[in-house]
């Protein structure tokens, strides 16, 4: 099979991700947009856009109707959105057009909590003591969670002591998974107090080829939300390493897995054993990480894999160089950023590998395709384009030597050339004590300017 062009079901940054690869490939790029990104990068980096109705982008007839109105071959649904969505694969398939990604059944399947965690334990994946009967606390054991079966991110999970509080969190938690996920089904899972939350990278293709791409340690969350990923984790040894990379891929290859996806693993800090969580059916927000230290581009991939070609090669062929810990911000990728192409590391320390540079093969390198000339029709409703906030002025490596505090901290310098703390100037650009206490201009959801401080 042969493609010629791509929809993106999605917007901003994925979206521009997933162009970037698409375009190197000698692909045609279609985007799709509300009326609120209407002036948006993502609409005038592709080569044809089409605006979508009230529903925007949750709307699935409207974007299959969009891929074949503009005449593209597959629909890559990026994150979030759509790109769990297992009626949507089936839209997208049933319309004759190629989903970027692993079948309607396996994303239906993975998407169930309850679910996955059969196939976990069919494949001989290690899984936490649990029950769907969210009144049987005791067979379970306690502390517990109450976690909803259509769920992710925090929603519907409740911690629960002691049994005279099951009741009450159990009711919480059907109410909070019917209004996030139209679905009020829980279930009760043992609670490890000290763990670590690892993750492993995995790709198949219809062949029957798969590979894991190493693990991504994301135990530093607020809210449940990951704030930081780092690869290869920290904490695990080669023989945890391996035994979770061979357990991902066991549940990978029961499933019949194919694109990219990501198996997530709790591991208990005081006895080292880990246990499957869930399987995430897309690309992650976080896959730069992994595409730093071993150099595959899984955009790339998942476009050839939807394409039906084979991976053409084999985890013997894999190697990982490095290491590559980006920085997020705690609400999410927002703020001042290092310009394309810089590493992000954490502190100088722990940043390994050579920086990535223009002429760099990896899909984060700073060359980036140029915006059509003409920008794509917009409804005469639509947002006018903002002006372009001022650039953040970094300096260029190599970076000069931190003061000892900011060393100490591995903490960045968005906002300040001094140190905060004992005043060396310059401070570090990979690590500075400033970043908690400066003060930054930023902008608001509805577009005026705001003025920051943290505390």
């Amino acid at each position: 099979m042969s493609l010629t062009s791509v929809l993106v079901a999605n917007r901003g940054e994925i979206a521009r991700r997933v162009f970037r690869t698409a375009r190197s490939m000698g692909l045609r790029c279609v985007a799709v947009y509300a009326d609120a990104d209407a002036g948006s990068p993502h609409v005038t980096d592709a080569d044809e856009a089409v605006r979508l109705p009230d529903g925007g982008y949750l709307d699935a007839d409207a974007v299959v109707a969009a891929a074949l109105a503009t005449g593209a071959d597959a629909v890559h649904p990026g994150y979030g959105f759509l790109a769990e969505n297992a009626g949507f694969a089936e839209a997208v398939e049933a319309a004759g057009l190629v989903w970027v990604g692993p079948t309607a059944d396996v994303v239906r399947t993975m998407g169930d909590k309850l679910a996955a965690k059969e196939a976990a334990v069919a494949a001989g994946v290690p899984t936490l003591p649990s029950s769907d009967d969210p009144t049987d606390g005791e067979a379970v054991g306690y502390p517990l969670l109450v976690k909803a079966a259509a769920g992710g991110g925090g929603k519907g999970m409740h911690l629960v002591e002691s049994a005279a509080d099951l009741d009450e969190a159990v009711a919480s938690a059907q109410r909070e998974a019917l209004g996030a996920f139209g679905d009020d089904r829980v279930f009760l899972e043992r609670y490890v107090p000290r763990s670590r939350h690892l993750e492993v990278q995995v790709l198949g293709d219809a062949h029957g080829n798969l590979v894991h791409l190493g693990e991504r340690e994301c135990s530093i969350q607020r809210r449940h939300q990951k704030v930081l990923e780092e690869s290869p984790s920290p904490f695990a040894d080669e023989a945890l390493r391996s035994a979770m990379c061979d357990a991902a891929l066991r549940l990978a290859d029961g499933i019949g897995y194919r694109s990219a996806g990501t198996v997530e693993f709790l591991v208990d800090d005081a006895t080292g054993e880990f246990f499957f969580l869930e399987v995430n059916t897309r690309l992650q927000v976080e896959h730069p990480v992994t595409e730093e230290v071993t150099g595959i581009d899984l955009v790339r991939e998942q476009l050839r894999v939807a394409a039906g070609e084979p991976l053409g090669w084999t985890q013997d062929d894999l190697a990982t160089s490095g290491r590559c810990s980006p920085r997020w911000s705690p609400t999410g990728p927002r703020g001042p950023r290092p310009p394309a192409g810089s590493p992000w590391p954490s502190s100088a320390a722990t940043w390994a590998a050579s920086p990535p540079t223009a002429t760099s093969s990896s899909p984060h390198s700073a060359t980036r395709p140029s915006s059509p000339a003409t920008p794509p029709p917009t409804s005469s409703s639509a947002t006018p384009r903002r002006p372009p906030a001022p650039a953040t002025t970094w300096p260029a490596p190599p970076w000069p030597p931190p003061c000892g505090c900011c060393a100490a901290t591995g903490r960045r310098p968005e906002c300040s050339p001094t140190c905060r703390r004992c005043g060396a100037t310059p401070a570090c650009p990979t690590s500075a004590w400033c970043w908690p206490t400066a003060t930054r201009s930023t902008r608001s959801a509805t577009g005026r300017s705001a003025t920051a401080r943290s505390p």
